[in-house]
């Protein structure tokens, strides 16, 4: 906005006095003023989404951080956003969290969430055990849906969920959020240009170190009646998703499963038997003949969140790793390689904060884990907002399950190859 007093000082005092003066700067004040009013008018004009948030974990404490800080990294939203509500396991967490955070419900019973006429979206952050339930009553209930991954515990329950029936203008969508990376954004942009040509092979990592440490205490995670799956679940499944958004789905694969430490401490101290993967290590095919690897596990030593993904094509190759995440590394085998190597040579692409539609902070600042969770949940609330369909889909989250069931069937007969079942 312009100064008006700066405006006002043009005027020449020998021809205006002072009462002229001051009714000049009144008359300025009075249109930036209106101005102003018309601003908030249109902001006042906008659909705020209610959020109902369900499970405060990680996750959730994930999600509502994404929520509450939109307004700073995107200037024009076509919508405002509020989480109302939380849902944990006991009441007097809900009602901390709600304290904390500014939410007017807390609950530790989801249906009041889910039937609330106070609330538009159920974000689903709870164990993966519980996700097939609540969706089926969230869909009923004709509430928008956003949920964790992995989509439910079976193929079976994956199956009914992506074939509910869903109301004109209902949006339901899957939290698969490395998607949503500024370098993965750019290497599928590439893909699609044809820069790396037909898809040869490719290969996928996700490596922790938690589970390194048998002394750690067994966690949900480690307890396959309330994840339904061991690592597989828990980092595969982001591999399986990202190599299916870039290389394309699926139609073969083979698995082997590895616990290294069948009995471990629980959390009340006394020994506790492992019953779900530590690590998993599959080999695939896609539909288009590409070939590769899958290699998930928390027994890393010396990893942190290591999500790495290498694909090579006919005419280049694309590399990225989430512990460098302002960069996505590029190969152009169509250039020149002569006189001595020519400039061939892996290309450092700066993405950095270079996301779509992002006004703060400067596109040069570093970005961070954060970010992919930010720009999902924003594509997420946009579609909700304007009707548009959004990816990726609960037919995604089918999709990535029929992975993983079928990898733990070659598992267990020995790691054969099979077939995955064609999924829309």
């Amino acid at each position: 906005m312009r100064n008006p007093i700066a405006k006002a000082k043009k005027l020449s005092y020998n021809k205006m006095n002072r009462c002229a003066l001051l009714r000049c700067c009144q008359c300025i004040f009075k249109k930036h003023a209106l101005k102003g009013r018309i601003c908030t008018m249109e902001q006042n004009k906008k659909k705020t989404l209610r959020i109902g948030m369900l499970g405060f974990g990680a996750m959730g404490r994930t999600h509502t951080w994404a929520v509450q800080n939109l307004p700073f990294f995107y200037e024009y939203l076509p919508f405002a956003a509020e989480v109302v509500g939380v849902c944990t396991t006991s009441q007097e967490k809900s009602e901390r969290v709600a304290t904390e955070f500014g939410m007017k419900i807390a609950t530790a019973n989801e249906d009041d969430l889910i039937n609330s006429p106070d609330v538009d979206v159920i974000d689903i952050c709870t164990p993966n055990i519980y996700h097939f339930e609540t969706l089926k009553k969230a869909i009923a209930a004709g509430k928008h849906v956003l949920c964790e991954k992995p989509l439910c515990i079976s193929a079976a329950e994956a199956e009914e969920i992506a074939t509910l029936p869903i109301a004109d203008g209902q949006i339901c969508g899957m939290v698969f959020n490395n998607r949503w990376l500024a370098p993965v954004m750019r290497a599928k942009q590439l893909i699609d240009e044809g820069r790396i040509g037909r898809i040869l092979s490719f290969e996928g990592k996700y490596l922790h170190n938690s589970a390194a440490d048998v002394n750690r205490p067994a966690g949900w995670k480690q307890d396959s009646t309330i994840c339904g799956g061991g690592v597989l679940f828990d980092l595969g499944s982001h591999v399986i998703d990202l190599l299916g958004f870039l290389c394309g789905r699926l139609c073969e694969v083979s698995g082997m499963s590895q616990i290294a430490y069948p009995t471990r401490k629980g959390r009340d101290g006394n020994d506790w038997q492992t019953n779900a993967d530590e690590s998993f290590y599959m080999t695939g095919r896609t539909l288009s003949g590409a070939c590769g690897t899958i290699t998930v596990g928390k027994l890393q030593v010396g990893t942190n969140d290591d999500l790495s993904f290498e694909i090579y094509g006919e005419k280049g190759a694309l590399r990225f790793s989430l512990m460098e995440p302002n960069w996505l590394y590029y190969y152009d085998n169509t250039a020149t390689s002569a006189p001595m190597g020519g400039i061939r040579g892996f290309t450092r692409i700066e993405c950095v904060g270079r996301y779509p539609n992002l006004t703060f902070p400067s596109p040069k600042a570093p970005a961070g884990w954060l970010y992919g969770h930010l720009s999902s949940m924003h594509a997420f609330l946009s579609s909700v907002a304007e009707g548009e369909p959004f990816a990726p889909s609960l037919s995604d989250g089918r999709y990535v399950q029929e992975v993983m069931e079928t990898a733990y069937s070659s598992d267990q007969i020995g790691g054969l190859r099979l077939e995955v079942p064609p999924c829309s």
